[in-house]
This record gives structure tokens, sequence and C-alpha cells, in this order.
């Protein structure tokens, strides 16, 4: 992935998307976020339709300081994020289950962010072949150069869109249970389990 960054290392962060709970747990770093972003390449997809919150999940990958999606041409998601509305995408992953002496005390390690954004589709032919070249060879290399390149009509029925980040945060855990030190005595096995989930994809 180009690492290039154009908009200073911190991403903005105002009320809305700065974390209160648990605080310390929190970064602002691109760095990060977009370490997250690329490893998953799944992101969820929120907005507002008709007073009804609606949340997409979608393949989401990031060219230097921009995220991109595609979607049907045409789409509602397409005529939402062109209308100039805000989107917001969520990022996670958990790496271990964390299991405490104390039901309380269970959690999780994972990372995850969540990024507040607008965009636009994406008319320019150079850069909609860029955007898909970056993920295609990102998942295995040079298999853009190696695939038959869209025709006319699967790019007319393709909107490409691509999203600034207008503020956002990234939250994660490591380490430990937090086990009191009254639990501390009791005869139950304390720490973490990997995730084992596994994907299907069709």
């Amino acid at each position: 992935m180009d690492t290039t960054n154009h908009f200073g290392p911190e991403l903005p962060a105002t009320a809305k998307s700065r974390i209160r709970r648990a605080a310390k747990r929190a970064s602002y770093q691109r760095e990060v976020v977009y370490q997250l972003v690329d490893e998953l390449k799944l992101g969820h997809v929120g907005f507002i339709q008709n007073g009804e919150v609606v949340i997409i999940p979608l393949t989401v990958w990031r060219k230097r300081d921009f995220l991109y999606f595609h979607v049907a041409n045409k789409s509602r998601l397409q005529k939402l994020v062109d209308a100039g509305e805000t989107i917001c995408i969520s990022f996670a992953q958990y790496d271990e289950w964390v299991l405490a002496k104390s039901a309380f005390h269970h959690s999780a390690n994972y990372r995850s962010a969540v990024l507040f954004c607008r965009g636009e589709r994406v008319h320019d032919s150079r850069e909609f072949d860029e955007a898909f070249k970056v993920i295609m060879n990102d998942i295995e290399p040079d298999r853009w150069e190696q695939v038959r390149p869209p025709n006319i009509q699967e790019r007319k029925g393709t909107a490409l869109m691509r999203l600034t980040i207008e503020e956002g945060s990234f939250k994660s855990r490591s380490g430990a249970p937090t086990d009191n030190k009254e639990d501390q005595s009791l005869t139950v096995w304390s720490g973490s389990v990997q995730n084992s989930v596994s994907f299907l994809y069709h």
C-alpha cells in the first residue's frame, strides 16, 4: 500500500469521534488506522436513509489518504455520497478472547476504528484503474496485469467512490486479564485464547 501522508499524522477528532470510555486505549494516529484498514479491507458502512439506520459490509481499501469502495451505479449509497452526506465506516478485529477469574472482567484483545467520511464518485478512468489495481495487486502481486481489464459496460455499471476521512478514532486492547486482587486466589484458569474464527468468501 502507498503510505504517503498528505493530511498530517493525526486524524481530526471532535466530540462526535473522540473516545471517552477507556480513553487510554485510544489513538488518533493515521498510521495505526491505515494499518488496520490495509489488513482487513472489510468495513461496515453506516448511513441514514429515510430516517432509518442502515449498515452494509463492504470491501473498503486505501490509496494514500483516501478510502475507496465500489457499489452498483445509481445505488442508494452512491447517491447519498454524491449528495455530500456523511457516512460512518467501522473496522474491527478481535485477536484474542480474554478470560478473567470473574465474569465481569472477561474481555477481548482487539483493534478497531470508527471513521466519519465524505466523498464522491470517481469519473476519471485513470484513477478508476489505479484504485482497483491497488487492491487487486495487494491481494495477489501483479494480479491486475494478468487479468482482463473492465470493459465499457462494466465501467458504466460500477460506481467507484473515493472518500476523505473527516474525523475518526482508533481503539485497541492488548494484554492479560484485569483480575481484582481478591479474585486472584480463585482456582479458575485465566488468560487469553486466540480467536479462531474463520471466514468463508464466495
